[in-house]
């Protein structure tokens, strides 16, 4: 590193390129996986013949996924901030609070989906309308979350 001029920093772009997919990746499969647990509950639906929740569902599940393919297809690195060699350090700790919270997102997405489940499969359809709907608003507030991400790595004010 200490010979060759500029290696440092490419060795650093790279290593959050590599962050950068790793997170992204994450949150991508995790999604993917909430979607076919909701696949399975609309086809639990589907048979239970709840159809005042399937249409909710459906939308949810198209949901999950364009936002899951957003996440998945966004270009590793983004060439603005990550071709940088010099990043403030206010950037970093933004970059870093972003992804903790994608993180969580995609996490608390997860855990929802699972009750959801678990509730339709022991037949308790009470809960499972405001289950949806925290759901809905959980993977609306992930991708605004990414979207807000995805502007302070190509350096655009939010």
């Amino acid at each position: 590193m200490l010979i060759l001029p500029g290696f440092r920093g490419y060795k650093l772009r790279e290593q959050r390129r590599e962050a950068d997919r790793i997170v992204r990746d994450y949150a991508y499969k995790t999604l993917e996986h909430s979607r076919d647990d909701l696949m399975t509950c609309f086809q639990s639906l589907s048979d239970s013949k709840a159809s005042e929740l399937m249409e909710p569902v459906n939308r949810l599940v198209a949901k999950i996924d364009r936002v899951a393919e957003k996440i998945n297809r966004a270009s590793y690195g983004y060439s603005g901030f990550f071709d940088s060699i010099k990043i403030e350090e206010s950037e970093l700790e933004n970059m870093l609070a972003y992804d903790a919270q994608l993180m969580d997102s995609v996490r608390k997405i997860g855990g929802l989906t699972a009750n959801f489940k678990a509730d339709l499969s022991q037949g308790k359809l009470e809960n499972a309308r405001i289950e949806q709907q925290q759901l809905d608003d959980s993977v609306s507030s992930l991708e605004l979350a990414f979207d807000q991400r995805k502007a302070i790595i190509e350096g655009v004010k939010v």
